[in-house]
């Protein structure tokens, strides 16, 4: 299996989260810290971003109800 890293602007885009508001979070402890990548570089594992989405998506669902 392969990890996929993905950079700020692809978190950005698939959680539709603004910069402020993804690191707001990972101070909450309810998003994904991200992994150095090198002295000023980070970058987030897409399987903790992807179950993060999906975990936002089945809370929806289930308040909807």
């Amino acid at each position: 299996m392969v990890t996929m890293i993905l950079r700020l602007p692809a978190v950005k885009a698939r959680t539709g989260l603004s910069r402020s508001t993804i690191y707001l979070r990972i101070a909450e402890g309810s998003f994904p810290p991200p992994v150095s990548l090198g002295d000023r570089a980070v970058g987030w594992i897409e399987a903790e971003v992807n179950d993060w989405v999906t975990r936002r998506i089945e809370a929806s669902r289930k308040a909807a109800r």
